[in-house]
């Protein structure tokens, strides 16, 4: 795994926003992919290329159409790199504690 290519493809907030939708609903076409984001079909395509780059979207061909994928793989490999070293549990009672806090200056 290519992590610089990982950490190249996550930095920008249009690629994922693209991830987070095929999170949503795997297996979507480009048509799909572009419906309501204000990005033309050209740059959908560049960032799917760089995605893809970093083998966080699989294609799959079904008869006329081409289907993006998710691969959650790589992400998990970093997660497992560098969140596990620092303490996962440590750092999840810090984020509930976080969310806890922030939660109560809204009553």
């Amino acid at each position: 795994m290519d992590e610089d290519a990982v950490f190249r493809a996550l930095a920008d907030g249009s690629r994922r926003r693209l991830l987070d939708r095929l999170h949503a609903r795997n297996g979507q076409t480009l048509g799909e992919l572009c419906e309501g984001l204000e990005m033309t079909r050209q740059a959908v395509t560049k960032h799917l290329g760089i995605l893809e780059e970093a083998n966080l979207v699989s294609t799959r061909r079904q008869g006329r159409e081409k289907l993006h994928y998710i691969n959650p793989v790589p992400i998990n490999e970093i997660a497992d790199r560098w969140i596990s070293k620092f303490e996962r549990r440590a750092l999840e009672v810090l984020s509930d504690l976080k969310k806890s806090l922030e939660g109560s200056k809204d009553e």
